[in-house]
């Protein structure tokens, strides 16, 4: 377990540090949902609303925890999920994640529009490097990032295809969120209240679209996210698809699936994987939680493929419930930032073993010696 194991002891108290050290706007970027929020909300309230009855006597035993997804191993069921300007919210934040993947044996998916390369985390690491793509619209930009991903050594690719347009986060907009940051008197007084980001940020350089500044007109590099709008059509459909899955020999999984329909679609065209998502409550804030949608897919994919789940997972309890609704496998997000927001890169190892250590817990408090054991707790 973590050195760290007596302080910061859950992601709430890791969460709440992080909002301490993190400026206003990469806090509000990284926590807001979509429009009112109310699907953030409704994710939470789902999930708490999911009961599971322990059994007696079980005995003294240790769960195991091991489990195979898409053909390799892994230590636990959960994995750090894709998520953009990651190291907006603390300098390298993709490289401690891939850091502790490698070291603790989960999988750390990279999003395409996150601070660093795939070459530069998948040498991180290795064998547990995911790659996210979000459908670029030209067709060269897209089979560069296949290829780039490919001769890295990335065997799994994840297409996100939630984001047909951008949402309006309301909470970004009033922070006056700008990529790159608009370097005005108030963006300088709210870095000035965050020495630790600040002085990290400087030695570690601004934030930047790595991976995608190849593909920038080299006199428009500041206009930044506004070059994000330019590449990414967000649009695809089952001939982009198609495409794709045909120029791509490695799993290839699709995420942001919230309808039985759409699964069964995916497996017709080769997905190696469903990932279950509503994005965080980060797209459409009229949708249902993501763990009501959870049961009716795992009930269409009928075991043909995995099932991924994510979307407001807090802990191992969270990580608990969705196994016992079916899903194979579990990513979070915002929590793996929260951990390296609060206590560095070595925040990223804390967020596993605070993870992994709930998750025994509550398994030994079910009587679950294995993960197939806790589909039969609900």
């Amino acid at each position: 377990m973590s050195t760290l194991a007596n302080t910061d002891p859950s992601l709430w108290h890791m969460a709440a540090k992080a909002r301490r050290r993190m400026p206003f706007f990469a806090w509000e970027y990284l926590d807001s949902g979509t429009g009112m929020e109310r699907l953030v909300d409704r994710n939470r309230a789902a999930l708490d609303a999911v009961e599971m009855t322990p059994r007696a006597l079980g005995g003294r035993f240790t769960p195991d925890l091991r489990t195979t997804l898409l053909g390799q191993e892994f230590s636990v069921p959960f994995g750090a999920a894709p998520v953009g300007m990651s190291g907006l919210m603390w300098p390298g934040a993709e490289l401690a994640l891939a850091s502790a993947a490698k070291d603790k044996g989960f999988p750390y998916g990279l999003s395409m529009v996150a601070n660093e390369t795939p070459e530069d985390v998948a040498a991180r690491a290795g064998p547990n490097a995911w790659m996210q793509i979000y459908c670029p619209k030209e067709p060269a930009v897209l089979d560069d990032l296949v290829a780039r991903s490919k001769a890295a050594g990335i065997k799994t690719l994840i297409i996100t295809v939630d984001v047909p347009v951008g949402s309006r986060r309301e909470r970004q907009l009033a922070a006056g969120l700008t990529v790159p940051p608009k370097m005005n008197a108030t963006t300088l007084w709210r870095v000035a209240q965050r020495p630790a980001w600040a002085l990290a940020t400087l030695r570690y350089g601004q934030p930047r679209f790595k991976t995608l500044e190849r593909y920038f007109p080299k006199d428009q590099m500041r206009e930044g996210a506004k070059l994000i709008g330019s590449i990414v059509d967000g649009r695809p459909d089952w001939d982009y698809w198609d495409r794709l899955r045909s120029n791509w020999d490695g799993k290839l999984i699709i995420k942001g699936i919230m309808h039985a329909d759409d699964a069964a679609m995916a497996m017709d065209h080769g997905a190696d994987a469903v990932w279950v998502s509503n994005h965080g409550g980060r797209q459409f804030d009229g949708a249902p939680a993501a763990i009501s949608a959870l049961p009716e897919v795992v009930a269409r994919v009928g075991g043909q493929v995995p099932v991924i789940f994510d979307s407001g997972l807090r802990g191992g309890l969270d990580i608990a419930r969705a196994l016992s609704l079916g899903a194979d496998f579990c990513f979070l997000g915002r929590g793996f930032l929260y951990g390296v927001a609060a206590l560095g890169a070595q925040g990223a190892g804390h967020v596993y073993d605070t993870l992994r250590g709930d998750l025994e817990n509550n398994m030994i408090q079910l009587g679950a010696r294995l993960l197939a054991d806790l589909r039969s707790t609900g």
